[in-house]
């Protein structure tokens, strides 16, 4: 019975949901088709003042030009935006691989202790990541002052 009255609650809260959603969606849709007329009409009201100052072709010619100025700045903004997204990606599925490779290799340890070889090929690898995260630490940097002889 509990069951039954939560699954009935759950469903009255979803459809209260889904209709508060396509309210909302219908009011933004035509607050969205409002402006757009509105800012049609403005560009309008823009090309008939610099028509009459300027004259029709230098009209059309400036807001020709003004506009395509502006579809390149967009696709400008939109594929510097895919590659930081892009970018951001990869780092997060390295994370992610990083995170199942550990899982994988410390749900193996158990598996690999219970023989003689196993620790072995335990007791290996992890010397080798210890000797390169030395290796890591130790190098030489490169001096990113600007300085050829350090300190002096």
């Amino acid at each position: 019975m509990l069951a039954s009255l939560l699954a009935s609650f759950a469903s009255g809260e979803a459809m209260v949901a889904a209709r508060h959603a396509r309210q909302t969606a219908i009011v933004y849709l035509l607050a969205a088709a409002a402006a757009l007329c509105g800012i049609g009409f403005l560009i309008g009201a823009g090309y008939i003042w610099t028509a009459r100052r300027y004259g029709p072709l230098e009209a059309s010619l400036g807001f020709g030009i003004g506009f395509l100025v502006l579809a390149g700045i967009i696709l400008i903004i939109y594929k510097l935006a895919v590659n930081r997204r892009r970018e951001r990606e990869i780092r997060q599925r390295n994370k992610e691989m990083a995170n199942i490779a550990i899982a994988a290799g410390l749900s193996a340890v158990p598996t690999l202790l219970s023989s003689k070889a196993g620790l072995g090929a335990i007791v290996a690898p992890a010397l080798a990541a210890v000797a390169y995260g030395i290796y890591r630490e130790n190098r030489a940097k490169p001096d990113v002052s600007g300085e050829e002889g350090g300190e002096g």
